[in-house]
């Protein structure tokens, strides 16, 4: 099952978030297959502000639990994440 993590940074944390984000993206490269897609939400000057990432996981649960173990979520980047199923319909490499 997929999961969008639709992840909204507290205001003022770019310092926080450019300190962790090595980690971060260790993070998502240990996820293996189970990641399909990240990156960052921006605003029109290209700062970010949040992160989009997809995953796979069993469940819901299992999902909470992927958000969770982020590094970006440990260190308090995060003032929301809204997690959501999603179906991955238009342009799936592995639906082909």
């Amino acid at each position: 099952m997929l999961f969008a993590l639709l992840c909204t940074d507290k205001p003022n944390s770019l310092d926080l978030r450019m300190s962790v984000r090595p980690d971060h993206l260790k993070y998502l490269e240990s996820l293996g297959t189970a990641l399909k897609a990240a990156g960052p939400f921006t605003s029109d000057e290209g700062q970010p502000t949040g992160s989009l990432v997809i995953i796979e996981a069993a469940d819901r649960a299992a999902a909470q639990a992927m958000a969770a173990n982020d590094p970006y979520a440990k260190a308090g980047l995060f003032a929301a994440v809204e997690i959501k199923p999603w179906k991955w319909l238009i342009k799936n490499p592995e639906a082909a």
